[in-house]
């Protein structure tokens, strides 16, 4: 029998925080769609819209970004637990995971800690191995953040800063560094047993130019040889940055392919 989900947009408290929840309800297949660093569930609304009402669309702002609230702790464990709490509290099992970015990251790494709990995952653009940075270069992260602070409010509506102060927002960046060192990514990915389809962009990023930004998407292929459970399902024309605006298409796609695929295997 087919549960009918009812559709709820609220706070959830979690920790010391609320995260701003959205759930369309209905009976389809739940998706869950993971944010950018300083990106919010709006940045979502093509990709949904393309997919259409067939599916469960779940987002929600991770702490300190959109409409929830900050918190003592910016993590990524941190978020994982977010991601925990949104499923629990709205009943989702075994959803397909959507992730852009710093989302991708959360996505792998919560499939590959729980694999009878999710059925699938897109990574766009995100969980792109890279090299560790010297402590040189990571205190060039520090100050740079420190010199940006003053224009933080100008960014936060355009997607490019959260609620957190400059050492905050230096430390999450660098965490994110440390967590997609080939060292630290390699085993989740030799973990990760759901299908997980890529969907590449071209071109760069703020604060990446194209070059290194092609390099992190060529350092993909070694870690995909050895997972057959990981494929590239598309490289499109956008650049980081503007994949979920200008090629949504190929992220429903994505989603579209491993619902049908998975659909298959339990029927």
């Amino acid at each position: 029998m087919t549960t009918n989900h009812p559709a709820w947009t609220g706070m959830l408290s979690v920790d010391d925080t609320a995260l701003a929840v959205t759930d369309t309800g209905g009976t389809g297949r739940p998706v869950v769609y993971l944010n950018g660093s300083y990106a919010s569930q709006k940045d979502w609304r093509r990709v949904m819209a393309d997919l259409g009402d067939g599916y469960r669309h779940i987002t929600f702002d991770e702490r300190a970004r959109g409409k929830s609230k900050t918190a003592g702790d910016y993590s990524f464990e941190a978020c994982l637990r977010d991601l925990d709490a949104v499923l629990e509290a709205r009943g989702v099992e075994r959803p397909i995971l959507v992730g852009w970015s710093y989302g991708a990251l959360i996505a792998v790494h919560w499939a590959a800690r729980n694999p009878e709990r999710v059925q699938a995952v897109v990574s766009v653009d995100g969980a792109l191995p890279s090299e560790w940075l010297d402590e040189a270069t990571r205190e060039q992260v520090r100050k740079l953040f420190r010199r940006l602070s003053p224009i933080f409010p100008i960014c936060r509506p355009l997607g490019l800063a959260a609620r957190m102060s400059a050492v905050q927002h230096a430390e999450i960046n660098l965490e994110l560094n440390e967590l997609c060192s080939p060292a630290a990514l390699e085993p989740v990915f030799e973990r990760l047993t759901a299908p997980t389809r890529y969907v590449l962009g071209t071109g760069g990023n703020l604060g990446a130019d194209a070059k290194v930004m092609e390099q992190l998407r060529t350092n993909l292929d070694p870690m995909i040889a050895r997972n057959p459970n990981i494929q590239v399902s598309a490289k499109v024309a956008s650049n980081h940055s503007k994949i979920l605006s200008k090629d949504f298409g190929a992220v429903a796609h994505a989603v579209r392919e491993l619902a049908t695929t998975q659909h298959h295997k339990v029927g």
